[in-house]
């Protein structure tokens, strides 16, 4: 790691660099870079990360299970998935689907989702039923809105007598997620 202010020769460049959290630097304001030099920087950033290696073993472990081809783009997920989550906690515009199985034998649940469903009708903007077998149905339902409209529709849907099991699955609308 470099300490502030420390010239880093690149090639024929020299860069200034000014420490950032997270032990990153980003060239200062005063270089004399041209535009496509900047906007490289910008778009990657390397940078170390310690680990216990138990922790790391375990990582690599997922790594694999889910096949990424290398650290880097698991860590991206990671970051990422927490960023999703952060919108959801301000309350942003999200989207999201509702899965949920019921047995669509119980007396009046069908017609009460579907209430519940049309109720929520501005949010709401597809869905899917599937018949499961003779008794059971499941429906996937999307939805995009606040953070907090959204759950609401989970809350009121996944609690009515019959539904057996659901899901809230919450993402994010792709804006300003790189």
């Amino acid at each position: 790691m470099l300490p502030a202010g420390c010239a880093l020769h690149i090639g024929v460049h020299r860069f200034c660099l000014t420490p950032l959290r997270l032990g990153l630097y980003y060239p200062c304001h005063d270089n004399k870079l041209r535009a496509t030099e900047v906007e490289l920087m910008k778009k990657l950033v390397r940078f170390g990360v310690s680990l216990d290696q138990h922790l790391l073993v375990d990582f690599d472990r997922l790594i694999e299970r889910r096949e990424y081809t290398n650290r880097s783009e698991a860590i991206r997920d990671l970051i990422r998935d927490h960023l999703v989550g952060q919108q959801w906690d301000e309350n942003r515009e999200t989207v999201a689907t509702i899965t949920f199985v019921y047995d669509h034998h119980v007396p009046d649940l069908t017609r009460k989702l579907t209430h519940i469903q049309h109720g929520f009708q501005g949010h709401i903007l597809a869905g899917m039923h599937v018949h499961l077998d003779h008794d059971h149905c499941l429906e996937v339902l999307v939805a995009r809105g606040k953070g907090s409209a959204i759950r609401k529709i989970a809350d009121a849907l996944l609690s009515v007598k019959g539904v057996k099991h659901g899901k809230l699955a919450m993402t994010t609308t792709g804006k300003g997620l790189r």
